[in-house]
């Protein structure tokens, strides 16, 4: 009982609460101890969350589930995982999350309390109804990078790097919804009736348009925000994004990959490499220019 219910509760997709160290990071704190501790325990309360939202979706998605190629092998569908235990899960869960969020920090706490609110809505209602599916997951991941900026009582965040953060996650949103639809083909709409809504073109489209602002947005955070280092060193770190959308998209297109992003990211070694170096560049340029 305890592996099928821990792989529902999806631990590799624990990668995407990585947002929640952002203000961690880009507001230079990432070497005071306490911060960073307090950091990495808001982090892993959204690693909690995040599974008991996994745990209520799976639920209501479980029928549906059992007619996809992939995810009918999932613990709940296949039958490995009892409906009855995973519900009780997900209230253990959110009952934990919820109280040692408030002893952690109460506007963290409020904003956490927001995401799980929103992600049931999703898990519900809100993934039914075309374009705000992807803009209620990319809502979810400002949430994680704001719950970090009350976290660690951010001074000199950048208000581009939300923008920054909403794209990306569109950007990863609109991806894993093409690989579905493609993957799916003509069982799309017995999966889930939002595909009725949607085309390949039409995300293409949407990818494509998501890319160029994503690049932009960034280019322009690299030598216009206050808090970074006056010989816009960071600029340097561009040649990194670009080479991280590029490759993501050859997955996409020529690979045809990107269902699950967390999956991308491990298994790619040039998309997980650049992610390091970037990464790299960026405590070094904030740290020791």
């Amino acid at each position: 009982m305890l592996i099928p219910l821990l792989k529902t509760m999806r631990p590799k997709q624990w990668t995407k609460n990585v947002f929640v160290l952002t203000a961690l990071v880009f507001d230079a704190k990432l070497f005071v101890p306490h911060i960073l501790l307090k950091a990495l325990s808001a982090f892993g309360l959204f690693c909690t969350i995040s599974s008991a939202v996994y745990l209520i979706n799976d639920l209501v998605d479980i029928e549906k589930d059992r007619q996809h190629p992939a995810k009918r092998n999932r613990p709940l569908p296949s039958g490995q995982l009892a409906p009855r235990v995973a519900v009780i899960a997900a209230v253990v869960l959110i009952i934990i999350s919820v109280l040692f969020s408030y002893l952690l920090d109460r506007s963290f706490a409020v904003i956490a309390t927001g995401y799980l609110i929103l992600m049931i809505f999703y898990s519900f209602c809100l993934k039914n109804i075309v374009i705000v599916d992807v803009l209620t997951v990319a809502a979810g991941f400002v949430l994680r990078v704001a719950a970090g900026v009350v976290v660690v009582s951010a001074e000199r965040f950048s208000p581009w790097l939300y923008l920054c953060m909403v794209l990306i996650a569109l950007f990863i949103a609109i991806s894993k919804r093409r690989q579905e639809l493609v993957l799916l083909n003509e069982n799309a709409n017995a999966h889930r009736s939002i595909f009725e809504e949607y085309s390949v073109p039409l995300l293409d489209d949407m990818i494509r348009m998501v890319t160029a602002c994503t690049a932009m947005a960034y280019s322009l955070y690299t030598f216009s925000a206050p808090n970074l280092p006056k010989n816009h060193a960071m600029m340097l770190t561009i040649p990194f994004v670009l080479y991280g959308l590029f490759r993501y998209m050859y997955l996409i297109h020529i690979k045809g990959q990107g269902g699950e992003p967390e999956d991308l990211l491990l298994k790619d070694r040039p998309l997980l490499l650049v992610v390091v170096l970037w990464a790299l560049a960026v405590v070094v340029i904030l740290y020791f220019l």
